[in-house]
């Protein structure tokens, strides 16, 4: 079979999409053997499937559990393998709040919520509906260094035996990239059969596999209340397809075609980008190689940086291309003064650092940490709670010291007090599919995401400077 050239698949693909608004991925993808292409709401985005075809009968699709739920419940492929609030609307209007999707045990904002009539259901789901968040109830650890002192959650479930945490379901593609699963690295396991460490740090991780394997089961047990736990064919199937997931923007409504002129944007050349396990390391170089960090972490769009207009472009376009060009320069190069940020100035005795935007998002044209390297910007920090989110205040059991947070975070897993606040970064390609960001969907936009780090670290970015940080991100 003939394949089409990228820039008319795209065109036709535009033309049927844009007519097709498209609520539930499971039903409406647009499936063209291995690429598979989206509508966001700045242009499109594509998955390309390395197994090619999506394989429907795989277990990532099956209800596996007692809830009706699959990986697919929370993880749509135009949603950027995740759920956006707006798709999440449109599943429970089709369904008067009775999709999969919405269940009590983590979809609603407490599992005591009243479901019971179409009016209930759209109070007990809003944290969903809004924000695309799940609830995640985990217990403070009885070996914790704090201990819970007062709650104030506005649904009225909360305490220390089960925190209610509200976060976004991470996404299911461009899995390759991770050092990290989950935003609080639970899933994350030292490879306790490990006698000499490959990376020379202290502690040896497993691997990837290994990782999102559990996870998978995990999910299954949680999430979708299954009776008993995955087989091991069952979740390495699913990990084997996850893994073969990239999605990236392929088409931005300024921009235009993102590989134009030789621009290497688009979920193919994601998957031909070399990774692994701390790959240029902010702190200790390159783990392979011994290569110190390089900041110019991405080059995507390198080409777009002194474009002029041939005879074929739309100068709008070119004056985009050039946009999204410095862009991607500012996230290389822009001073950043770093301060205030636990697991970076407090682990490196470093009051300020000097970095840019890659000092925390380091793999190259990923954005991903590539170790784990949970950190707080402040996210959790009570100045910045909404009226829907929990506060709670925890109390250093051997200080005294007090701190209120909307979410414990890693310290929810590892008891420490030092890890309260404390976050994975996600990989950052595919943002434009899927908004809000940030793990508590603080930022409506990729608009608010700039203006949160230049609020945060006093960046100081001009207005062109913004737009132009906007333009880039939207591309990834």
């Amino acid at each position: 079979m003939k394949r089409l050239h990228p820039v008319l698949l795209i065109s036709m693909l535009m033309a049927t999409l844009l007519a097709t608004p498209i609520a539930n991925a499971e039903d409406q993808d647009q499936d063209h053997g291995p690429l598979m292409v989206f509508t966001n709401p700045t242009g499109l985005a594509a998955t390309f499937n390395t197994a090619g075809p999506l394989d429907r009968n795989n277990p990532f699709f099956q209800s596996l559990g007692t809830n009706g739920r699959s990986c697919g419940t929370c993880h749509q492929a135009s949603d950027g393998w995740t759920v956006i609030p707006s798709h999440i609307q449109a599943r429970f209007d089709s369904t008067k709040g009775t999709d999969p999707i919405f269940r009590l045990n983590d979809g609603s904002n407490s599992p005591n919520a009243d479901v019971s009539t179409v009016a209930a259901r759209k109070a007990a789901y809003s944290m969903l509906l809004t924000k695309g968040l799940i609830r995640v109830g985990i217990g403070i650890p009885d070996s914790a260094e704090f201990e819970l002192m007062d709650v104030d959650d506005p649904y009225g479930f909360a305490s220390a035996a089960e925190l209610s945490l509200f976060r976004r379901p991470l996404p299911t593609t461009n899995l390759k990239f991770l050092s990290t699963v989950m935003w609080d690295g639970r899933e994350t396991f030292p490879d306790a059969t490990s006698t000499n460490c490959v990376f020379g740090s202290t502690r040896c991780f497993a691997t990837l596999h290994f990782d999102l394997a559990d996870q998978s089961n995990s999910a299954t047990v949680g999430h979708a209340k299954a009776a008993q736990p995955l087989t091991q064919d069952q979740r390495d199937s699913i990990v084997q397809f996850e893994m073969g997931l990239f999605t990236a923007q392929v088409f931005d409504s300024n921009a235009r075609y993102l590989g134009a002129h030789g621009a290497n944007g688009g979920p193919q050349f994601a998957a031909s980008q070399a990774t692994y396990f701390g790959i240029n390391d902010v702190v200790a170089g390159d783990y392979k190689t011994g290569k110190p960090f390089n900041p110019v972490v991405f080059n995507l769009y390198d080409v777009w940086a002194n474009l002029t207009a041939g005879r074929d472009d739309d100068g709008r376009a070119v004056q985009a291309r050039r946009a999204v060009a410095r862009g991607q320069a500012l996230f290389n190069t822009k001073p950043i003064s770093i301060t205030g940020v636990k697991g970076l100035n407090d682990d490196l005795s470093v009051p300020v650092l000097n970095g840019t935007c890659t000092t925390c998002h380091d793999s190259p044209n990923a954005g991903n940490h590539s170790i784990p390297a949970p950190l707080d910007i402040g996210l959790t920090d009570a100045s910045r709670r909404t009226p829907d989110m929990p506060l709670y205040k925890l109390r250093n059991k051997t200080s005294g010291e007090i701190i209120a947070t909307t979410d414990p975070g890693r310290a929810m897993i590892t008891g420490k007090w030092k890890d309260i606040g404390r976050f994975k970064g996600p990989v950052l390609r595919g943002l434009a599919s899927r908004a809000p960001y940030f793990h508590s969907g603080f930022a409506a936009d990729l608009d608010a995401v700039v203006d949160f780090y230049n609020e945060r670290f006093d960046i100081g970015l001009t207005a062109r400077e913004r737009a132009d940080l906007v333009a880039f991100l939207r591309t990834l």
